[in-house]
């Protein structure tokens, strides 16, 4: 345990010693604003026009809480993939892969680490935005559960993007290439219910199944259901374990 405590530190003072943590928490913080204070502005819009007595009718986290980390889910797309390119790329390019895989650590332990210090970049980008969310409580009583559920939910998709991520950064040296492959991946399972939707309805439940987003509109209304849990955590042990074996193959291969 010590030793994955020690590589996701290092990992994370990686991280942050390039600009690649300020960059991407600033991009995610300014794009969450953006949505949040847009959607924010429309819920008051709704409120104003709505007659004496009936503004109290509408739910702030259908209107808000809810399309807010929806759409949080698309910045993630993006994000995700400048994250994870270099987790194992960089060191292929570097000539510290070698090092790494005759190190006492084993493979396990360093896909941990690795995992956990990517997990530890993103949750830092998650917890800058309760700052926007703060204001909802400073000015308002809305409730606290779906806002909870939400952030969870993120937290589990975005784990789930790290283990695909870190799978794809193991299969080659090329940090632009992990990235493209990467994101195109993601960008995959965002929009494969949409190809469901052409299919019969057995087609369409098994493809809607597998979409990674779907599993969050629940988590957003404030439901924390236990297949969508099963499906987070088996992504993440699967994805893990690929890469695993990418990793053992890298050692025999050298």
């Amino acid at each position: 345990m010590r030793n994955i405590v020690t590589i996701a530190r290092k990992e994370l003072q990686a991280y942050f010693a390039s600009p690649i943590a300020y960059v991407v928490i600033g991009f995610f913080t300014l794009l969450f604003g953006y949505f949040f204070y847009t959607l924010l502005w429309y819920f008051e819009r709704q409120s104003m026009q709505m007659a004496p007595g009936m503004g109290a009718s509408l739910n702030i986290n259908q209107m808000l809480i809810g399309p807010v980390f929806m759409n949080v889910s698309v910045i993630v797309l993006f994000v995700m993939p400048m994250i994870t390119m270099r987790t194992y790329a960089e060191e292929k390019r570097s000539g510290t892969m070698e090092l790494l895989l005759t190190s006492p650590l084993t493979d396990l332990q360093i896909i941990l680490g690795k995992f956990f210090g990517a997990l530890g970049l993103y949750a830092a980008m998650l917890a800058v935005t309760i700052i926007h969310v703060a204001v909802l409580f400073i000015y308002g009583s809305p409730e606290w559960k779906p806002i909870a559920t939400g952030y969870l939910g993120l937290l589990l998709m975005g784990a789930c993007f790290i283990s695909a991520g870190l799978l794809i950064s193991s299969l080659t040296k090329n940090q632009i290439v992990a990235g493209m492959v990467t994101f195109a991946v993601f960008l995959m399972l965002w929009v494969i219910n949409w190809i469901g939707q052409s299919l019969g309805p057995t087609g369409q439940a098994i493809v809607t199944h597998l979409s990674i987003t779907d599993h969050l509109d629940d988590f957003a209304r404030g439901i924390i259901d236990t297949k969508h849990l099963v499906y987070y955590l088996s992504f993440i042990v699967f994805g893990l374990f690929l890469t695993a074996k990418s990793v053992d193959s890298e050692r025999w291969r050298g």
